[in-house]
């Protein structure tokens, strides 16, 4: 691994009780946080808005040695050190499959669901992203465990 990247201490997440793609490399106090945050978050928020299980997390991934997004600054992205998760869509137990694209400004109970689930990871994570933050976020949520509540 290159230009200061590296997975030091990081773990993979075998399994946290609910399918999860694209996990890679990730540091143990995100691994914490994200796990707590889908038991405790996502999983009453499918019943809460939909009645329904959440059966699957999808990630656009973990682990990525790069840049920082758009950055002009040179600074390495919080992925490039295992600290940082994607998140992309949520499947529920009866195929529904609500993406953070399609759902931030999509039907209620989808904005109700996502807006949910992002008030609650504003509690865990250091650094939360959303679409309000910029283009690039529109597609997913970004979580990373560096920032003192930083959350947009």
């Amino acid at each position: 691994m290159g230009g200061g990247c590296n997975i030091r201490g990081s773990v993979r997440l075998a399994d946290i009780g609910t399918p999860t793609t694209n996990i890679g490399a990730i540091t143990c106090p995100l691994a914490r946080n994200f796990a707590a945050w889908v038991r405790f978050a996502v999983k009453p928020a499918g019943r809460q808005v939909y009645g329904r299980e959440v059966t699957r997390v999808e990630t656009f991934g973990t682990y990525s040695c790069r840049n920082i997004y758009g950055g002009r600054s040179g600074r390495l992205s919080q992925h490039a050190f295992a600290n940082a998760i994607d998140i992309s869509a949520f499947v529920l137990a009866d195929g529904t499959r609500i993406s953070v694209l399609e759902g931030w400004n999509g039907d209620d109970r989808a904005k109700r669901f996502l807006r949910l689930i992002h008030t609650s990871a504003c509690r865990r994570f250091g650094t939360v992203l959303s679409p309000n933050y910029n283009a690039a976020h529109a597609n997913h949520f970004h979580f990373d465990m560096s920032g003192q509540g930083y959350c947009r």
